[in-house]
């Protein structure tokens, strides 16, 4: 209550002095230029007054200027009834290689609140002056020049684009700075080209889906030929390892038989060289003393039962050498003797 007391006091008494009350809103900041005074210095005041404020000056010797400080875009599009222009504003160029661009672009930017003074002293005097001479002329060529370096088909890579708008942002900054501007972003959005190459792209892109498509043709084949070499692979490897199991068999039956084999000619050996070792002591044992009579026993024993006919053998008798046994049997009628007597 005190305060609204002191201002309905002091009020009139500025009215009647002849002050004007001046404020600023919310983001603005004011700028006062002194242009008469008996005392002091004449010219813009290197002072700002802040946000939400509010002053009282002398009229017609002090004038009032405010700058908003808020962050602003300035769009340029081709897009009609849209944008910093009601009529088509985008961005005409032509790129390194020669074909014609149009490009919308966002510029934000907002005023550094410290430079107040100075922009008004030596760049403009309010918000749409600095914008419309200042902001977008800078804006509208500087950047034609960072996007003509690109090729026609590097337009369609995000991150080629984006290296692009951050260049342009710092060589706005390095322009505009010096006129208490701050640069925050610059923004791409659509771009065309002209008809001809458009349709031209457009015929790219559709031969491009074409070859893509014949590639993923390509490539299902190619993934069907080596799902079937993997089947393939599979049967002869199956083919291989049941060889290799009838193989393994085999070996083992021959391996089984070469020792059975081994086994027995080690058997049939022994047997050899024992009955050898027998045949050995039976010699020894014949060419001892009782080996004459072991002689005389086996062949009475081979001649048991056997019919003995004695032949002539004296002096002047019978020749074995010369003389015809068959006949010599016939006549004595031994072959008769030999058959086995009918009952």
């Amino acid at each position: 209550m005190k305060k609204l007391i002191l201002i309905l006091i002091i009020l009139p008494s500025l009215f009647l002095s002849g002050c004007v009350l001046n404020s600023t809103g919310k983001t603005e900041v004011g700028v006062r230029t002194v242009k008469f005074t008996l005392f002091g210095d004449k010219g813009v005041e290197d002072k700002i007054y802040p946000p939400g404020s509010t002053t009282f000056f002398l009229p017609f010797v002090n004038d009032w200027h405010t700058f908003d400080t808020k962050l602003q875009n300035l769009e340029m599009t081709a897009e009609v009834r849209r944008g910093d222009r009601s009529s088509k504003d985008d961005l005409l160029f032509k790129s390194i290689d020669g074909n014609d661009i149009s490009l919308d672009v966002i510029i934000a930017y907002r005023i550094d609140p410290k430079m107040a003074p100075y922009i008004l002293q030596h760049v403009a005097t309010d918000d749409k002056s600095l914008r419309d001479k200042v902001v977008r002329t800078i804006a509208r060529s500087k950047p034609r020049d960072i996007f003509g370096e690109l090729e026609t088909e590097e337009f369609y890579i995000t991150e080629t684009r984006q290296a692009k708008a951050d260049q342009a942002k710092e060589n706005l900054q390095e322009i505009l700075g010096a006129y208490g501007i701050i640069i925050e972003r610059v923004l791409t959005k659509d771009y065309r080209f002209n008809a001809e190459y458009q349709q031209a792209i457009e015929d790219k892109k559709i031969a491009d889906q074409m070859v893509e498509k014949n590639k993923s043709a390509q490539n299902a084949s190619r993934e069907e030929y080596l799902k079937e070499l993997e089947m393939a692979r599979g049967e002869v490897n199956k083919l291989v390892a049941d060889a290799d199991g009838v193989f393994a068999k085999a070996k083992i039956e021959a391996d089984a038989y070469y020792e059975q084999q081994k086994y027995l000619a080690e058997a049939i050996t022994a047997e050899g060289k024992a009955e050898a070792k027998g045949i050995e002591q039976m010699n020894k044992a014949l060419a001892g003393a009782g080996g004459e009579t072991m002689v005389k026993l086996q062949i009475a024993e081979a001649l048991q039962g056997k019919k003995i006919i004695l032949l002539p053998m004296s002096e002047g008798g019978m020749n074995l050498k010369t003389t015809n046994m068959n006949d010599l049997i016939n006549v004595m009628g031994v072959k008769a003797l030999g058959k086995p007597q009918q009952k």
